[in-house]
């Protein structure tokens, strides 16, 4: 009876014994799925671009080019005139191109309106000894020159699509510098300036609406 007692005995702690292993496997497991799972989180953020970024096209802005938000008054006249150039030397290519229609009345509307702009902004450059450029940017002039290889409807469609991306940019640059400057006479600039370009990106996203419900340009 002793034996058979003992046995039990041993039997039983026996089973606590391989509880206690299987309760600490089973703990390990589970960390091993919450560490995987947090993996499997982060994957899935980075995937779906949620990642936390320094990068600061997340804010929406256009952050490239010539017409990007500038932290200094002086980069943002330079990128004002260029926007300008960019604008005008564009245009004038429209109508050596021979655009008709609405695409000719925008074109000579932005030579004049740009030209307006840099008229206006050169005394204030003078004034804080900033001399402003007088051509297109690098990137424009690749894009004119890509353009010049195109003709008729095509061509329109490309000024179009390009006058509507660069006003969004020249957009998005005044409204981030107008909160970021501190010289009054920018201020000044910006706040006569800015309601012509947005009436632009009006005029060409409106056209491009009729374009495409018409089904051409």
């Amino acid at each position: 009876m002793k034996r058979i007692l003992l046995s039990a005995a041993c039997v039983g702690l026996l089973g606590l014994g391989a509880c206690g292993n299987s309760g600490n496997e089973s703990a390990a497991a589970g960390d091993t799925t919450a560490t995987a799972g947090a993996a499997g989180s982060d994957t899935a953020m980075a995937s779906s671009g949620t990642m936390p970024s320094s990068d600061t096209s997340s804010t929406g802005m256009a952050t490239e080019g010539p017409t990007a938000p500038h932290a200094t008054d002086p980069e943002f006249m330079m990128s004002a005139a260029h926007s300008d150039q960019n604008e005008i030397q564009l245009s004038k290519l429209a109508l050596e191109k021979g655009v008709t229609g609405m695409a000719k009345d925008h074109a000579n509307k932005m030579i004049t309106d740009h030209t307006k702009s840099t008229a206006d902004l050169k005394p204030i450059a003078q004034k804080k000894g900033v001399t402003l450029p007088t051509d297109m940017d690098a990137e424009h002039k690749a894009i004119a020159a890509q353009m010049k290889e195109l003709s008729g409807k095509e061509f329109e469609q490309k000024y179009m699509e390009q006058m509507a991306m660069d006003h969004q940019k020249t957009v998005n640059t005044m409204v981030a510098h107008q909160k970021m400057t501190q010289d009054a006479d920018l201020q000044g600039f910006i706040t006569k300036t800015l309601p012509v370009v947005q009436a632009h990106l009006t005029m060409f996203k409106q056209h491009s609406s009729m374009a495409a419900s018409n089904g051409n340009m």
